[in-house]
């Protein structure tokens, strides 16, 4: 089931229900409510959660550079430190692992390892991982700032990889107004972004 994708960054911070990784390329970060994969033989898989692209050294800001500059490259080009001074981190929410030929929409005992090697995941394993769904009480846990938006770009990027696109968006629109029967308004607010 994995495709072989490339390697987006490495896992700098673990623990058992998210990683941060740090990109190797500056501005690498997938998008929002991407679905990757990290560690080998027993895989875990993560939502995009949140991208963060800051200075290397956390005492430091970055300044401006550009007053003088025709386009954003130009400060770039008049400036090429930047990319050894600047990085870019994500985090993920995990929301399952593949255990032998099985996909578990749990927790792993573990989390991953530091040094991790961390894809994004092919369009067949996104479907592969969404036909069921039930890592959704993960995401919707997740008491992280915007977490429905990252539930909904979620969705929608995942229901690109289905055949039937709004077939798996009314599925998981049913499997979400269970889960959050007693939040009508959080439900209302996630579906109405579904339809964004």
């Amino acid at each position: 089931m994995l495709a072989t994708s490339p390697r987006l960054g490495e896992v700098v911070e673990a623990t058992s229900a998210a990683f941060t990784v740090q990109c190797y390329d500056l501005y690498g970060a997938p998008p929002l409510g991407a679905l990757v994969r990290t560690g080998k033989g027993s895989p875990v898989y993560g939502v995009v959660r949140n991208v963060v692209t800051s200075s290397m050294d956390p005492g430091r800001r970055p300044v401006a550079r550009g007053q003088d500059e025709a386009d954003e490259e130009a400060v770039y080009r008049s400036n090429p430190q930047l990319s050894s001074l600047l990085r870019t981190d994500f985090q993920a929410t995990i929301v399952g692992y593949q255990d032998g030929e099985q996909l578990r929409h749990y927790l792993p005992s573990q989390p991953p390892r530091i040094h991790a090697f961390v894809q994004a995941c092919a369009p067949a394993e996104v479907r592969a991982f969404t036909e069921r769904l039930d890592f959704l009480p993960l995401l919707l846990a997740g008491a992280v700032p915007l977490a429905d938006e990252v539930v909904a770009a979620f969705l929608r990027q995942a229901a690109s990889a289905h055949e039937d696109p709004q077939a798996f968006l009314t599925l998981a629109g049913r499997q979400m107004a269970r889960l959050l029967s007693r939040d009508l308004q959080r439900l209302n607010a996630i579906l109405g972004s579904l339809r964004a």
